[in-house]
Parts: C-alpha cells; sequence; structure tokens
C-alpha cells in the first residue's frame, strides 16, 4: 500500500477548488504529468480528495468499492432534486433502482420508439432549408428538450407549445442554480441564481404533481404507480428526469458525433456508419471516450480503504475524471486520436470502461434509453444529410464544465443527400479541416 501522490494542502489556504473549475482537464493534466502517476490527491471543495485518472482506479472506485465509495448527501444535487437515484445510498438506493428500472428497460423501452422518432423527424427535418450554417448544439438541444419532455411528461411542444416552453424555461431556471453559488438570497429588483432555481423547482414540482395526479398514460403513468417509498418520491424523480442536465448532455454528444464526422474527409465514415448498426455503435463510443458530456463524480471514503493500490483515509473525498480515465494510455492505445475501429479490436467488449453516464451498480439508470436516441438521431442525420463546419476555420477547443462541449458554439452547414450532388452543394470542400 502506497502514499498518494501530491499533497492535501491545509484547509481553506491549500483548496485548488477554483483553479480546478477554471479548466479540469488542464488541471488533471498538469497535476498527471508532475507527480507521474495517474491518481493523486490535493484539496477540493475544502476536503481532501483522490483524483483518479486510470481505468483501474475508476473500477475500484465504482465497481468493486462502490460499497466504501458513497454518494455525499450534501451535494448541491440534494438540495435541487431531494432524495432520488441519484443521491440517496445503501438500500435505499438499491430499493429505488429495483423500482425504477422497469421503466428504462424491455416492452417500456420499446414504447418509446415512435416519440423518439417522431421528435428526429421534426426537429431534424428543415436542417438544409434556410441555407445558413446552424449552430449544432443549439439545434441539438432543442431535440433533447423535445425528446424529455414528451417522453417523461406526455407534453409535446407541437401539442401544447405555451406549456413546453414555460417548462423548457423553468428547467433552464432550474439548472442555472445548479452551477451558482447556493446562496438563498433575495433583495428587491434582484434574486440570486440559486434563490431563482429553488423558486423554479417549486413551480416545476407543481406542474409535475398536477401531472401525476390526473395523466395516466405513458411514463408518468407508470411512475405514479411504482412502489416508491414516500408520496414525494415520483414527483422529485420527474424533476430529475426532466432536468436540463438531459438535454444538455444529449446535445454535448450530439454535437462532438457531427464535429468527429464532418467534411468530405468524412464522407466514408458516414456512409460506414450509415450501412452498418455495429459501426455506428463504435463510432458513438470513440465520440463518448474521447468527449464524454460529464467530467466524472464524486464520491467519499465511508472508511479506510485502497485505490489502484493507494492509501485512502475515511473521509476522504475521490473523484473520478472521464476525460483522463477515458485517455488511459494503459488501455486505450493512441488514446487521443478517433479510431472506432478499436472498439472491434484491441477495446472489443471493453465498452465497460467508459464512465460517460457513470459505471457499476450507481451507472445512469437510462443508459440504454440514452443509446436508443443517440443511435436514431445519428441515423436520421447520416440517412439525409451530409455537413461540414461553415466557416470551414473554427475554435473548437473544448470547455468540460458544466457539461462539455465547443467553448465558442460551431456552426455547421447540411445539405440533403437527395439534392442533386455538385460543387455548388459545398463550396467549400478544399478548405474543410
Amino acid at each position: 500500500m502506497s502514499k498518494l501522490p501530491g499533497s492535501a494542502g491545509v484547509s481553506l489556504l491549500g483548496d485548488k477548488s477554483l483553479e480546478f473549475y477554471r479548466d479540469p482537464v488542464s488541471f488533471c493534466r498538469q497535476k498527471t504529468e508532475k507527480h507521474q502517476s495517474r491518481v493523486f490527491q490535493c484539496r477540493l471543495l475544502n476536503r481532501p480528495t483522490v483524483f483518479i485518472g486510470s481505468v483501474q482506479g475508476l473500477r475500484e472506485l465504482l465497481c468493486e468499492k462502490s460499497n466504501v465509495f458513497l454518494k455525499d448527501p450534501t451535494d448541491l444535487m440534494t438540495n435541487m432534486y431531494g432524495d432520488t437515484i441519484v443521491t440517496t445510498n445503501g438500500e435505499e438506493a438499491c430499493l429505488l433502482r429495483l423500482s425504477l428500472t422497469s421503466l428504462f428497460t424491455g416492452s417500456c423501452l420499446k414504447s418509446s420508439s415512435d416519440h423518439i422518432s417522431s421528435v428526429c423527424e421534426r426537429c431534424l427535418k428543415e436542417l438544409s432549408l434556410s441555407g445558413q450554417p446552424e449552430c449544432a448544439y443549439s439545434v441539438f438541444k432543442r431535440l433533447g428538450t423535445e425528446l424529455v419532455l414528451g417522453l417523461f411528461l406526455n407534453i409535446r411542444a407541437e401539442e401544447q407549445p405555451e406549456l413546453f416552453q414555460e417548462i423548457m424555461q423553468l428547467c433552464t431556471q432550474h439548472w442555472h442554480g445548479l452551477i451558482s453559488a447556493p446562496v438563498n438570497m433575495k433583495v428587491p429588483l434582484w434574486s440570486s441564481g440559486f434563490s431563482t432555481a429553488l423558486d423554479a423547482r417549486d413551480k416545476l414540482m407543481g406542474i409535475i404533481k398536477d401531472k401525476l395526479e390526473n395523466d395516466t398514460q405513458g411514463f408518468v403513468g407508470s411512475l405514479g404507480s411504482l412502489p416508491l417509498p414516500d408520496s414525494g418520491s415520483a414527483a422529485q424523480h420527474l424533476l430529475l428526469f426532466i432536468s436540463a442536465l438531459i438535454p444538455k448532455a444529449l446535445a454535448s454528444l450530439l454535437t462532438s458525433f457531427t464535429l468527429a464526422l464532418s467534411g468530405n474527409e468524412q464522407e466514408e465514415t458516414r456512409r460506414q456508419a450509415m450501412e452498418d448498426p455495429d459501426y455506428l455503435h463504435r463510432v458513438l463510443l470513440e465520440v463518448q471516450r474521447l468527449w464524454p458530456p460529464f467530467i466524472g463524480g464524486r464520491r467519499i471514503a465511508d472508511q479506510d480503504s485502497t485505490l489502484a493500490g493507494f492509501h485512502v483515509p475515511k473521509g476522504y473525498g475521490a473523484i473520478y475524471i472521464s476525460h483522463a480515465v477515458h485517455r488511459d494510455p494503459e488501455v486505450f492505445q493512441q488514446p487521443d486520436s478517433f479510431l472506432p475501429e478499436r472498439w472491434s479490436g484491441r477495446n472489443a467488449g471493453q465498452e465497460h470502461f467508459l464512465c460517460s453516464f457513470g459505471n457499476g451498480p450507481r451507472g445512469c439508470i437510462g443508459v440504454k434509453l440514452t443509446n436508443v436516441f443517440l443511435k436514431e438521431a445519428c441515423m436520421y442525420l447520416l440517412k439525409h444529410y451530409d455537413w461540414w463546419l461553415d466557416p470551414p476555420l473554427q475554435d473548437l477547443e473544448y470547455k468540460w464544465l458544466p457539461v462539455s462541449r465547443p467553448a465558442k458554439p460551431p456552426t455547421l452547414s447540411f445539405t440533403r443527400l437527395d439534392q442533386t450532388r455538385s460543387d455548388t452543394r459545398n463550396p467549400r470542400d478544399a478548405q474543410h479541416v
């Protein structure tokens, strides 16, 4: 058993939170190079914390020792969403997962396919009509929002546009509270972001409770009939499921997909992904590996333990960094290269090494639904469009918090595949990057 590289620092003065949140990827890369270790310690949120950037450390943290490293009960997510499958620990978390799993598998999953197809058709069918470049992230965020509200609340944008718009705005306000300072303050003509988020949460809960009482169809009807711990649990989980977090994560991955496959140089990749579902699956795995939507997750050591051979004292925080884990050179050769074929070669069958949506027994309960949606949206794009960066030279450097995407939202031009292919379709072919 070895001592953790790095230093936990002293209270307050040694805290590295600002440095980490400013650019978590650069922070971890610099620390990894300094300590020559993909596992190291420093002080985060004024708590000694071990950072995990290796597949071995990730598997121990989230799988083998998930009963030792627990969710933080003081986490802001608990304040914003209450006791849910994401925030609870132990037996309560297990019982919630058992109750909710049926809604995300089997017949319930299949029944979602028609809605997913119709949303993709409605939101993506006019990408080429304006003749102007589109902000991909905004298009995909709207797509994700329509999917989520239709699926979980039976609210369709085309049928109830005013209610849809109200909920979308409230979800955005609620989300902004998650990434603001947790200060509940109101003064004349001004409210803190956290206070505004709490107000938005109360309004959303009112809409959700009305749905649970009066709508017996679809997901909301099924959720209301489940054996959950208390009367408020169904509403709290619906609040979580319609969170702006989910559309942003979907938009993040779809944006990364379109960027990775943009331009004439990726035409063969697009064709192969369209014709071979297995190859599309490998492409999406590689997109998740290189550009995971979330930077990682945090746990607290409930007792003395070890991670990757290093001693971790009770009370230490433990945070896995998905960007670093996914580029662990011990597992992924050429870790910075986009190589979908790795998933049919050396890394075949190793999807469980990814942590885009967590991992182990506490992994995202909706990951199968997410994959169905991603494949449906990507297949629609592949069957109907070619696309390219427009203008061709753009700054695509990513920001990683709160959700990963290029810091400057990229714009792309789309042209329908059933249009006549000619040089006028893409006057910038020679300039693609």
